[in-house]
């Protein structure tokens, strides 16, 4: 079986967007991926993404080994789909990844993306809220969208 592999920069970025949001309201987890002292390591965290989807918002203590990751390199990426475990998803399924800096987001910021990451996460008012915990900001540069199991488009974001 002989596969083809092409990587084609967004046509339509207003019909991508709509999808990317589409997707994000319909999913609750990420994966976060940082470096531990140049090794990938990967994380599940409840996401909020912006509306102008230039920011992925998520929480964690400042104790974890992600946070201390970030602290040490920001750069990081994450992965968002809808895959639902099944034989069709080689075909239906749409996977994100996000790649970007990461950092904790503080003052006047702080606030509009605490909204946002309650509004979709309510049940994670106590852990978010606890002064141990932060919340991060991924300021994304790019998103790779891979559907139809091969068909890859690349939406750069701009400043």
């Amino acid at each position: 079986m002989d596969f083809e592999f092409r990587e084609v920069k967004v046509a339509d970025p207003r019909q991508i967007t709509l999808e990317l949001k589409a997707l994000f309201t319909s999913q609750g987890l990420a994966v976060l991926s940082t470096h531990d002292h140049g090794q990938p390591y990967c994380n599940l965290v409840a996401f909020a993404s912006s509306e102008d989807l230039k920011h992925l918002a998520f929480a964690t203590t400042r104790a974890t080994r992600k946070f201390t990751n970030i602290d040490e390199d920001p750069r990081a990426s994450m992965l968002i789909d809808n895959r639902s475990n099944r034989v069709a998803d080689f075909h239906e399924a749409m996977a994100v990844t996000a790649t970007g800096h990461a950092q904790e987001t503080i003052g006047p910021e702080k606030d509009g993306l605490l909204k946002l990451y309650l509004a979709k996460h309510p049940h994670l008012e106590d852990f978010v809220m606890s002064p141990s915990c932060a919340l991060m900001r991924l300021e994304v540069l790019r998103y790779y969208v891979v559907s139809r199991f091969q068909h890859v488009m690349v939406l750069t974001m701009k400043e």
